[in-house]
């Protein structure tokens, strides 16, 4: 739970700090004046980086050099103080309880959390890296090795697209070297897919079961993981592609290119699915990341909610509520810009709601 969370000079805040004292907390306001900000902030101090931008210097507010956010919470009853300082160096400290980090993914994991946003849609419409994104965030939540996996894949490959890269400009391959960097990219490969494939089969049930409550219906949803290595072996694949990565002058087998797809009906989601099945599937989504974080950590991760209410009908976010606030024992975080609504809708559900007026 946090309880407090001090912002200085992040976004659009100069300094403000937010005491919170319950479970359900309704962040109210005009577009524009730091509701969703307010929710990064938070996002921030459980990731280390912002949910929207990978480009730090675009967290600091205008004119300034650096921000500080500074949290509180209180996991199991025990008290934790995170903070983080970004100098505008390029570099930045995070500590817990005044101990700074050597690496800053030794925190992921320790302060679980599910966010979702508008542009979240993405992740049922947009590409193949959206759904991976979507699956590492959950897994490095869970998972030390992968987070290190993960990371020592994508420097490996970095390493081998340069090495295709300069093959091509200078006319000649050095096989020998090539073999090398292809045997360093096998493991971290082979280990990312075994858990991926793993955590998926604990998702698919729990994604399924909360579209059903969401949506209401009997429609047969389907989520199904794809990657190169269910055909065939990481060596085998690197070979056969070798003329190809040649041409291309990158990796084009592997982990990086696994994806997700979803069925509805047996049919592609995507081309034949409503806006409401949609956004039922990517609360479904969602709420199984967060459930399955619940499960695997014995307490509950914070959930925040940005502007879900322009996203669903009226039963359908009653539904969704009702689960979040009245049948889970988590903390929210949900935005909106009409105060009243969310009052009205917490009244409805007899949620006892602070609300947070900026």
């Amino acid at each position: 739970m946090l309880q407090k969370i001090s912002i200085t000079h992040f976004k659009n805040y100069d300094f403000k700090s937010f005491n919170f004292t319950k479970n359900v907390i309704g962040i109210c306001g005009l577009n524009g004046i730091g509701k969703t900000n307010l929710l990064d902030a938070i996002y921030y101090c459980c990731f280390t980086k912002s949910y929207f931008t990978n480009t730090d210097s675009l967290n600091v507010n205008f004119e300034k050099e650096g921000f500080r956010l500074e949290a509180y919470f209180k996991n199991n009853e025990e008290e934790q103080k995170i903070i983080c300082i970004n100098r505008g160096t390029g570099k930045k400290e995070f500590s817990v309880n005044d101990i700074q980090y050597e690496k800053l993914s030794q925190h992921i994991g320790k302060f679980p959390a599910v966010i979702i946003a508008p542009d979240d849609v993405e992740i049922i419409t947009g590409g193949s890296e959206d759904r991976r994104r979507y699956l590492d965030t959950i897994i490095c939540q869970l998972d030390d090795e992968y987070l290190h996996q993960l990371i020592m894949y994508n420097k490996i490959m970095q390493q081998r697209n340069s090495l295709l890269k300069r093959f091509a400009e200078h006319g000649n391959v050095d096989k020998t070297l090539l073999d090398v960097i292809n045997q360093q990219l096998i493991n971290p490969g082979k280990i990312i897919f075994e858990k991926r494939d793993s955590y998926t089969k604990k998702l698919i049930p729990l994604i399924e079961n909360f579209y059903y409550k969401i949506a209401d219906n009997n429609e047969a949803i389907a989520f199904n993981y794809v990657s190169h290595l269910q055909t065939e072996i990481f060596e085998n694949l690197l070979t056969q592609t070798y003329q190809r990565d040649c041409i291309l002058q990158r990796t084009s087998t592997g982990i990086h290119k696994d994806d997700v797809h979803f069925l509805l009906n047996s049919q592609p989601f995507k081309t034949i699915a409503s806006q409401g099945q949609r956004k039922s599937l990517l609360f479904a989504l969602k709420l199984a990341q967060y459930q399955l974080l619940k499960n695997c950590k014995s307490y509950n991760p914070i959930l925040l909610l940005d502007d879900v209410f322009e996203k669903l009908d009226e039963k359908r976010m009653y539904r969704l509520l009702h689960w979040i606030c009245k049948e889970n024992e988590g903390q929210v975080f949900i935005t909106d810009t009409h105060k009243q609504r969310l009052i009205n809708i917490f009244e409805e559900l007899e949620v006892d709601v602070e609300i947070v007026q900026l």
